[in-house]
């Protein structure tokens, strides 16, 4: 049975190598998270408040859905952002995408998501992470008010602070 997870995304150079490439990639395999992703699971892309370096400005939203079409694997040339090295990774299929500005806002749904439940105020430590599983209950939460958002592969705006090396 396919899982879901929020893919948490820091940097918006990695946002657009991510919708660029159609691929994500992780810090480690070890990681419990990463170490059981599969083809067929869903990750909801979720931008955090600095992943557009503006956090006053940014809010923390999913913005779009992926489809794991490929098992993780330890890439031939790691992916490097933000000074740091990602070594393996797997393919995604990039589902509809929400206009740039535009997403689900967490923040507002916390009462209601189970994978944040107990957290109170540090609920943003749960997401200093590659990913978060989601229970069945929160992933149709999300996927819902996505629907009312996102409405096609808008993913132009996001793309533009990554350039594909030549």
């Amino acid at each position: 049975m396919a899982s879901s997870f929020l893919l948490v995304i820091s940097d918006r150079e990695a946002l657009g190598w991510i919708l660029t490439e159609g691929r994500t990639a992780f810090p480690s395999a070890r990681r419990l998270e990463v170490a059981a992703l599969a083809k067929g699971d869903e990750l909801f892309l979720y931008t955090t408040r600095s992943c557009f370096k503006n956090p006053t400005r940014d809010r923390g939203r999913v913005i779009g859905i992926a489809d794991v079409v490929s098992p993780v694997v330890r890439l031939d040339e790691p992916v490097r952002f933000a000074g740091r090295d990602f070594p393996v990774g797997c393919a995604l299929q990039i589902g509809p995408l929400a206009p740039f500005g535009h997403g689900v806002e967490l923040a507002p749904l916390l009462t209601s998501l189970a994978a944040f439940d107990h957290t109170e105020r540090a609920w943003s430590m749960k997401l200093r992470r590659p990913m978060l599983r989601l229970p069945d209950g929160d992933t149709q939460l999300i996927r819902d008010r996505l629907a009312t958002v996102a409405t096609g592969l808008e993913g132009e705006r996001y793309v533009r602070w990554y350039l594909p090396v030549a």
